[in-house]
């Protein structure tokens, strides 16, 4: 069990930069972790992960977003430049202890954030 909780977020124009952090309860020597998002009218989404240093990230932010881990500081990070409109949602930290799932899915995750907002402005 880990609890984890984001930070950073906030309000930013088109075209800036973000930072998010995620700090775990625990070790997250053994989860891979990830970031989610819920844009306004639409369902929670895949946006990047990262097991152990390879990270995966959906097409759209790929380029833009980078997402790291430091396990000896049980943090996660997503660094998020050139954002878009389209990137204001709730983000969300995510962690699973599942050896087997698809990265990219909501269910694989059995451990999550409350959220945080982005708002990128136009």
């Amino acid at each position: 069990q880990v609890h984890v909780v984001e930070s950073g977020g906030g309000l930013v124009q088109a075209g800036g930069s973000l930072s998010l952090s995620c700090a775990a309860s625990g070790s997250i020597d053994n989860y891979n972790m990830a970031w989610f998002r819920r844009a306004p009218g639409k369902e929670r989404e895949f946006v990047a992960a990262i097991s152990w240093g390879t990270p995966y990230y959906t097409d759209s932010v790929k380029g833009r977003f980078t997402i790291s881990r430091e396990n000896a500081q049980n943090m996660v990070w997503l660094q998020m430049n050139s954002l878009k409109p389209e990137n204001t949602a709730v983000n969300y930290c995510a962690a699973t202890d599942y050896r087997f799932g698809d990265t990219w899915s909501a269910a694989s995750y059995n451990y999550w954030g409350p959220g945080i907002q982005v708002t990128v402005s136009s």
